[in-house]
């Protein structure tokens, strides 16, 4: 078992939770975050109950000499920090591509320098408009235009994806990647666009429940708690080395249907208001009808089939929100 993780990104949503993870599972962490998105909060009380296993340091994945010393003194790394959520990327396209490709070939740089193994988080946007479901890690790519930010978001993933299998290839870095479907759990927040905690905000509040386009786009949500047992599980697993595994739930539900979902857990009395794509991000924005993974490679690799349903889903996300 690796004891000690690096975890860029580990003060945000999943990150966060998988410091939770390792540390019940007796191992040290230290996250590197810049804040930007993670925060402090997320991590404080493990930092106060981890009897010193757990360091925070306050900084940026792109600060080549930082992420070296810090990858230097750990037996693996999880890069997870990355620009978040659909609506940070429209609205920041540079900062997107700064922060997904030149964090990314630092920290293979430092895994590399350090002689251990890296996690890369990468993401189901990389699909981006196939119709071939389920999307199977070997399937091929369809991306929209250049002009559309959205698509700029997938390619830096997936250019991130191609670096890391790289520096595999010659650099003989032991590499995994995942890429991460909709996950969800307490932590998460609706500012950058993440639909679920929106939803039960404004179900909680008794306001409309806003679906963009005609709400038949389909998702699959997983709960971060499976989430991080998998990649838990693949950061011990050396038959996963050199291999992109798809990590969520393969349980498919239209936008419309879990806002309905969500009012009726709830029992809330919010009414569903459709909005028009270019009125949520501008015109000339592109969605993806449906986005349904195949986990038999994961499953294959690590046993690993996800716990929790939907309806439980929400019923945390709702505990949680509503005691806040």
């Amino acid at each position: 078992m690796r004891n000690h993780i690096l975890i860029t990104g580990g003060a945000g949503f999943v990150g966060s939770h998988l410091t939770d993870r390792l540390l019940k599972e007796g191992r040290s962490v230290t996250i590197l975050d810049n804040l930007s998105t993670g925060r402090r909060s997320n991590v404080q009380q493990l930092q106060a109950a981890s009897h010193g296993r757990l360091r925070f340091v306050e900084g940026c994945a792109t600060d080549s000499d930082l992420v070296h010393r810090l990858a230097s003194d750990s037996d693996g790394v999880v890069h997870l920090a990355a620009a978040v959520g659909v609506r940070l990327v429209v609205e920041k396209p540079i900062h997107t591509m700064h922060t997904n490709i030149g964090a990314t070939e630092v920290v293979l740089e430092a895994a590399s320098a350090a002689n251990v193994p890296l996690l890369y988080a990468s993401t189901s946007e990389v699909y981006g408009k196939s119709a071939t479901l389920p999307f199977t890690e070997n399937a091929d790519l369809v991306l929209g235009p250049t002009s559309i930010a959205r698509w700029g978001y997938a390619a830096s993933k997936a250019t991130g994806e191609w670096m890391a299998l790289a520096y595999g290839a010659e650099r003989e870095l032991d590499v995994t990647i995942v890429r991460l479907f909709n996950t969800v759990g307490p932590r998460q927040r609706g500012r950058y666009g993440m639909v679920l905690p929106n939803f039960v905000r404004a179900a909680l509040a008794g306001e409309a429940l806003r679906v963009f386009g005609d709400g038949q786009q389909t998702r699959c949500f997983a709960h971060v708690r499976d989430v991080t047992c998998a990649l838990g599980a693949l950061l011990d697993e050396p038959a996963a080395r050199g291999s992109v595994f798809n990590v969520g739930n393969d349980q498919e539900i239209s936008i419309l249907s879990l806002a309905q979902r969500v009012i009726e857990i709830a029992g809330s009395d919010s009414e569903i208001e459709l909005v028009p794509y270019a009125e949520a991000y501008g015109h000339g924005f592109e969605d993806m009808r449906r986005r349904v993974p195949s986990l038999a490679a994961l499953e294959a690799a690590i046993g690993f089939r996800p716990r929790t349903g939907l309806d439980e889903i929400i019923t945390d996300l709702i505990g949680v929100l509503a005691a806040k």
